[in-house]
């Protein structure tokens, strides 16, 4: 499923990005460099039983084992101390990382209800982009009744593209389903 992907780019999407762009030769062409899944845990950083919830599921999703991420700093006001959990992250590369986009291009984000397509404006000016989902629902490898509640994750897809429009026209070419604003 990672190789539909990944032979899809270098042989539909290089070409096509390289007379785009203008390109003179095939590395000047943007390429993903890895994809990001990140959850912040909130009020559950207390609770030891969500973060080990939290951690089985980006498993699952991912198919690679999620780290721990912790505080630098104390903050009183959301009484969290240095050393003290506050989310999970799992950095994918190579193959894992387009068999991820493969299954969240093809098959979850269809499963959103009322889906228009995913907003072009979230890209950060070099070209790589961040979804924020809201619910874990949406991956069919978590079931409806093995969860305890429902928990948001952000995605970040980093490119090597130098400009927003470059990265925005990678995603597009590889399937991403950007609404018309």
């Amino acid at each position: 499923m990672a190789e539909q992907l990944k032979t899809f780019y270098t042989e539909k999407v290089v070409p096509k990005l390289m007379e785009q762009f203008g390109y003179t030769n095939i590395h000047q062409v943007p390429k993903l460099v890895k994809v990001t899944v990140n959850r912040g845990l909130g009020e559950a950083s207390q609770n030891a039983k969500a973060l080990e919830s939290s951690q089985t599921e980006l498993g699952l999703i991912t198919g690679q084992r999620p780290v721990v991420t912790r505080a630098k700093k104390a903050i009183a006001g959301f009484k969290i101390r240095a050393g003290m959990p506050v989310g999970v992250m799992v950095t994918l590369r190579s193959e894992r990382m387009y068999a991820f986009l493969n299954r969240l291009i093809n098959l979850s984000l269809p499963r959103i209800r009322d889906f228009r397509g995913i907003s072009p404006k979230s890209f950060d000016g070099r070209g790589n982009y961040t979804l924020g989902l809201r619910e874990q629902l949406i991956f069919p490898e978590i079931e409806y009744d093995s969860i305890d509640q429902i928990r948001g994750m952000d995605v970040t897809i980093v490119t090597s593209a130098s400009t927003d429009e470059e990265g925005r026209a990678l995603l597009k070419e590889l399937g991403m389903p950007f609404r018309d604003n």
